[in-house]
C-alpha cells in the first residue's frame, strides 16, 4: 500500500475583497471626518428658534347618537334637525376635514340613520362613519 509522502496543502483565506471594503471604509470615514471639520470652522451665529407646534390641534370627532325612537343627540343633548345641520355647519367651518361618528341603535329604522347621514352631507361633513361592534366568531 503506497503511502503519500507529499505535505498536504493547507487551506487558504483570500482577504482580497475583505482588504478591498475596509480601504473603502477607512475613505469614507476620512473624507466624512474632513467635512464636518470644515462646517465647524465657518464663524456664523446660528440663530435660535422655539418649537414650533399646530396652533389648533385636529378636532376630536361628531359623535351624533341615534336612538330607537329616532331622537338625535351629541354630547348627551338633544338635537333637532336645525340646531344639527348648525352644529355641523359650525363644525366644518372651523376644521374642513371635520369627523362624524354616527352611533345607531341596532333596533331603530334604517331610514333614521340615513336622515343623519343626509344632515351630514347637507351640512358639507365629507368624513363620517357608522359605528359597529364586530361580530363574535363562532367556533
Amino acid at each position: 500500500m503506497p503511502l503519500k509522502t507529499a505535505p498536504l496543502e493547507e487551506p487558504g483565506i483570500d482577504l482580497t475583497s475583505m482588504l478591498d471594503v475596509v480601504m473603502l471604509l477607512i475613505i469614507f470615514f476620512m473624507l466624512g471626518t474632513r467635512f464636518s471639520e470644515e462646517e465647524r470652522q465657518t464663524d456664523i451665529q446660528i440663530p435660535t428658534a422655539a418649537d414650533v407646534a399646530a396652533l389648533t390641534g385636529t378636532p376630536d370627532e361628531i359623535v351624533v347618537n341615534v336612538s330607537e325612537a329616532g331622537q338625535v343627540f351629541v354630547k348627551g343633548e338633544p338635537q333637532s334637525t336645525e340646531s344639527l345641520m348648525t352644529l355641523l355647519r359650525n363644525a366644518q367651518a372651523g376644521f374642513p376635514n371635520q369627523a362624524v361618528i354616527i352611533r345607531g341603535d341596532g333596533r331603530c329604522r334604517y331610514q333614521l340613520i340615513m336622515d343623519a347621514f343626509s344632515t351630514c352631507k347637507e351640512a358639507g361633513i365629507r368624513n363620517i362613519s357608522v359605528a359597529h361592534l364586530p361580530r363574535k366568531q363562532e367556533s
